[in-house]
């Protein structure tokens, strides 16, 4: 393993005399496409059949982006623009010799993945900063993906435009009609009636992973940068006017609760209402409020069996804090496959609000967000109030944001968050910047320092992170500092008093001397290592040297692998995975690991990993499996385990297994009207959690959920209880 190190650094040092000539410039001869106006109405309806689309000219052809970047694709996409006085339409014919036969489509969800898919992603950047994308994506039956791009690094993936398509599939390929409301669109007010848009737009034919695109862009790169994005011509949107749309909610609950907490009633009825108000001022600014805050009980989270020294980060649920998350919600952490690094720093993380020590929920009477967003500045506030209960008090929570862009694509901010209590006030304070040194380099930090007003204390964290990306290579380097005090309350940390420094690279091989170019698309090893220190000793506590001298991609989405990881650990004190106990002192030991996954795109996929070797004073197997299942996009099934045996591991030579089920399934009847359902089990803490969802949009993002949730869950005092709810939910989403 030392060598790998010795080779790690000889192939960093490679990328910085490495030229690829594939990592191509913006074109600043731009590709346009020009909007229509309409003569008469149009019937979103999946069917081309009105006048106008067949006036309206095609873009002419598209480019391939991805296997072989730069050349004509081998399936031609056809894509029309015609606007009325309320919306903007697109028109899109995804042509395919196989026609239905080459559909890929697992499932019905929104915001489904959309490596399994195909589909069509409109980007949107109507004030030509090059910078900010909004995009649109629809599968071939007209199911909905939408999120928000800010410099192609953070992304708002949960935020729900309204927008309407619908879609047919024909012989020779599949038809995707979509009318968006200029009112969901953001675009300047201008004296000139007709404006130009930066515009993207690709497709994905799943069945061979081809990818296409309107305007080309390197294959390494994300579509969302609008630096390479053409532009939609002729445009007449109606001046911006204030747009105002109202959500509001009834929720009802039968709660039956079993466990020993006295201040837990046995029974209960829970009528709840509530609601967001959202007031578009005009397209730079947005107030946003929201009273007695609906808590996404439709949504419950998946267990985790987590073995590693690392905090678990789960993810935000509920629509209002979703909103804006990428300009909040800066953070430094890691990528696919570990790139980065292990580290999360977030100065503010919205699951801090609304919840108690244990997870559970407290009420928010009220709260409120404004943010401006231009090409030139971004700011920004929140103020939430969060009720007490039997043990905790009313909590008032703030957070304000600013940042300032400058020259292409850089930027540099400040975060301030508050937690205030009754017994003492948490502030922290964060500066942040993200710099695009040319196109294939690029810097992101952050800087913090937490305190309190009452209780004393205080400490800093810092986090910068370099990416080196190409079409040939992929380094990174990421270095942190979070100091012992450091507790930003209103944050997350994924661990404290460490300084870490975690360097990696991954080589990309494809290309005409591939061998078995029918199914093997590229071979990319990689290395990467993580050193951690403990910031208040400077002692070395931990260390991981990774080579992944395997990996294969496969022209049909799978990949297949082999990584092998060397570990020292000196802890400092008693680690405790899953029951055990480790004690203090230093430990060295190997992983080794084999994972591989098939087409997921496919109506049966499935994958596994399997990982063996010493583990602190004794060894570990784990083994994880998935499977899918989906015989019509209507229907799909999913299954997954995973088993950890510990075998002489701990105070006690403790031998065990620990056993963690899931089963999933989803029936629709379309885009709209959707059964789900999960199910989990774990032995570890015999927790065992059920949640069945019906959901119907009868109207652009206006929902009925009938939910029932089954759930185990364990607290300090009372050990394991079980909660069971029956949820009826409305919501109503009114746009004026």
């Amino acid at each position: 393993m030392q060598r790998l190190y010795v080779l790690f650094f000889f192939l960093v040092s490679l990328t910085t005399y490495s030229q690829d000539v594939e990592i191509f410039k913006p074109n600043p001869n731009k590709n346009k496409l020009e909007a229509m106006e309409t003569s008469g109405p149009i019937k979103v309806d999946g069917v081309l059949d009105e006048a106008d689309w067949a006036k309206t000219k095609p873009h002419p052809r598209f480019t391939q982006v991805d296997p072989y970047q730069g050349e004509a694709p081998n399936h031609d996409t056809e894509i029309k623009v015609l606007f009325d006085e309320d919306n903007l339409y697109f028109g899109i014919f995804c042509k395919d010799s196989l026609g239905k036969k080459a559909i890929r489509a697992t499932d019905f969800k929104r915001d489904f993945n959309f490596r399994t898919h195909d589909l069509v992603t409109l980007c949107f950047d109507g004030f030509n900063d090059e910078r900010n994308a909004m995009s649109i994506v629809v599968n071939p039956y007209g199911v909905q993906r939408d999120y928000l791009s800010f410099d192609a690094m953070y992304y708002d993936i949960e935020w729900d435009g309204r927008w309407t398509t619908r879609t047919t599939r024909t012989d020779k390929g599949w038809i995707a009609e979509i009318a968006i409301p200029w009112k969901t669109l953001r675009y300047p007010k201008t004296d000139d009636p007709t404006q130009i848009w930066g515009f993207q737009l690709y497709r994905n034919r799943r069945l061979t992973n081809e990818i296409s695109a309107f305007s080309p862009f390197p294959r390494s790169f994300s579509a969302a940068r609008m630096d390479y994005a053409g532009r939609l011509t002729n445009l007449k949107p109606p001046p911006p006017t204030p747009n105002i749309q109202v959500k509001p909610y009834l929720l009802t609950s039968y709660n039956r609760y079993k466990g020993n907490n006295p201040d837990i009633e046995d029974e209960n009825t829970d009528v709840k209402a509530g609601g967001e108000f959202k007031w578009a001022i005009d397209p730079n600014n947005v107030l946003d409020i929201t009273v007695n805050t609906d808590f996404a009980q439709a949504d419950v989270d998946r267990q985790v069996n987590n073995i590693s020294r690392f905090s678990v980060f789960f993810p935000e649920r509920r629509q209002f804090f979703l909103e804006n998350a990428s300009l909040f919600g800066i953070n430094v952490g890691p990528g696919d496959r570990s790139q980065g690094g292990s580290m999360v720093v977030q100065p503010f993380f919205s699951r801090s609000i609304g919840l108690d020590g244990e997870g559970n929920p407290l009420p928010i009477d009220v709260g409120g967000r404004f943010v401006h967003r231009a090409s030139r500045r971004n700011y920004g506030g929140i103020y939430i109030r969060q009720a007490g209960n039997s043990t905790i008090s009313g909590t008032n929570f703030l957070v304000g944001r600013y940042s300032e862009n400058f020259g292409k694509q850089n930027r540099i901010g400040a975060l301030m968050t508050a937690k205030n209590g009754s017994e003492n006030t948490n502030i922290t304070g964060t500066v942040d910047a993200f710099i695009r040194l040319g196109e294939p380099h690029s810097i992101n930090a952050l800087l913090s320092y937490s305190g309190n007003t009452e209780i004393g204390g205080g400490g800093f964290s810092g986090i910068a992170q370099y990416y080196y990306t190409s079409n040939k290579w992929k380094a990174w380097w990421t270095q942190s500092v979070i100091t012992k005090d450091f507790s930003p309350e209103m944050g997350f940390v994924s661990r404290s008093d460490v300084i870490g420094t975690t360097p990696g690279i991954t080589r990309f091989f494809r290309g005409e001397k591939m061998p078995f170019k029918q199914w093997l698309r590229a071979y990319e090893p990689s290395a990467h290592a993580q050193f951690y220190h403990q910031a208040s000793t400077g002692k070395l506590i931990e260390r991981q040297l990774t080579g992944n001298p395997l990996y294969l991609n496969l022209q049909n989405g799978g990949n297949f692998g082999y990584e092998i990881t060397s570990f020292f650990q000196n802890l400092t004190e008693t680690f405790t995975p899953l029951g055990l106990s480790v004690p203090m002192g230093e430990y060295d030991y190997v992983q080794h690991s084999v994972f591989g996954n098939s087409d997921p795109s496919k109506k049966l996929n499935f994958g596994g990993e399997i990982e063996w070797g010493s583990y602190f004073d004794g060894d570990l197997t784990s083994y994880n499996a998935q499977i899918g299942y989906s015989p019509l996009p209507h229907i799909s099934l999913g299954g997954s385990f995973n088993r950890i045996e510990f075998e002489g591991v701990g105070t006690g030579s403790i031998s065990k297994n620990v056993d963690l089920f899931s089963l999933e399934s989803r029936l629709a009847l379309n885009p709209r009207v959707q059964l789900s359902g999960f199910l989990q089990k774990n032995t570890e803490n015999d927790l065992t959690n059920i949640n069945i969802r019906f959901s119907w949009e009868y109207s652009p993002l206006s929902f009925v959920y009938l939910v029932f949730n089954d759930r185990d869950f364990n607290e300090t005092l009372y050990g394991n209880q079980t909660e069971q709810q029956a949820i009826v939910k409305i919501n109503f989403l009114k746009q004026f």
